[in-house]
């Protein structure tokens, strides 16, 4: 069993751009290599959050969708050399 995300960011409830904006925020402040967790309820985020991570160069380790709920784990990108 994987150990748990070092982070959790609950946006639920929020509509674009309001759940990227607050892990994009929320990213800043972690550590390169670390890993979080979001829980969404906006559909846009199946699409905004793999594409902020592509943007960015940060890690989409996994996406689902249970209970009506978007559950994203990513790893913050190393920082660059």
């Amino acid at each position: 069993m994987s150990k748990p995300p070092e982070h959790i960011l609950d946006v639920c409830g929020l509509f674009c751009p309001e759940p990227v904006m607050m892990l994009h925020n929320k990213i800043r402040d972690i550590a390169a290599g670390e890993r979080i967790e979001v829980t969404a309820t906006d559909p846009a985020t199946t699409r905004d959050i793999p594409k902020f991570c592509s943007f960015l160069g940060h890690e989409l380790l996994a996406q689902d969708e249970r209970d009506g709920k978007f559950i994203y784990l990513l790893q913050k990108r190393a920082a660059p050399e």
